[in-house]
């Protein structure tokens, strides 16, 4: 058995836990980018270092609040657009194809095309808005900016699979419901969410993850800013 999965085994071990076996051996060296063969063992020393720098605890808190505050915000809007397209709409297959396209484009493109949507003055947002504000260079806006690019990129992932979680819901048990007179927030509440839990779950962890390692991202709209 472990003859037959040695082809697929060995591109996973060379390509994958060998550089991340090799990336945590030099984080206990003085490693640095201009000298990655000429180093010595310093132990925990650059460990001390990064919990001793404020920097990176300004770092931390704002990433953790961008995948939070993504990974909820981008699991309300789908599953409000999943329970759209599970209803017999005209144009439902339209629909779906339409929202899919955040999900089909590089994260470089996406970067650059709210970086326009944002631009302080030839920006569409201060056109509808009729203000000339600099988004990603102001502190107190460039958060909730890129907060919502990324829940536009995210969400049509999450909708997708919601909406697979909800045709798979037996309909028996919405017409049960009905005809014990539960109206339609109670059969959300107490068949909708409790059958849609697994997928919940399973969902809302892969987001999280997701959105930690979007790095491409938020570097093209904000180049590591503002400031």
């Amino acid at each position: 058995m472990w003859l037959l999965m040695l082809p697929a085994l060995v591109p996973v071990l060379l390509f994958s836990v060998g550089p991340l076996l090799y990336g945590i051996g030099l984080a206990f060296t003085d490693a640095r980018n201009t000298r990655v063969h000429e180093t010595s063992f310093v132990g925990l020393e650059n460990f001390t270092d990064l919990l001793a720098d404020d920097d990176f605890w300004a770092s931390f808190r704002i990433g953790a609040i961008w995948a939070v505050s993504v990974t909820v915000l981008q699991f309300v809007a789908a599953l409000g657009l999943a329970l759209l397209l599970n209803q017999n709409l005209r144009f439902r297959g339209v629909a779906r194809v339409l929202a899919v396209v955040p999900w089909a484009m590089p994260p470089v493109v996406i970067g650059l095309m709210w970086k326009l949507v944002y631009h302080p003055d030839a920006g569409i947002l201060n056109d509808l808005l009729g203000t000339e504000v600099n988004w990603l260079a102001d502190f107190s806006l460039a958060l909730p900016a890129i907060i919502v690019v990324g829940v536009w990129t995210g969400m049509p992932q999450t909708t997708i699979v919601l909406l697979a979680g909800l045709q798979n819901v037996p309909k028996e048990l919405y017409e049960a419901g009905e005809m014990d007179g539960a109206g339609r927030w109670r059969r959300f509440w107490n068949i909708t969410l409790p059958q849609l839990r697994p997928v919940i779950v399973a969902i809302t962890s892969l987001d999280f993850v997701w959105n930690i390692n979007q790095f491409g991202l938020v570097y093209v709209l904000t180049q590591g800013g503002p400031g």
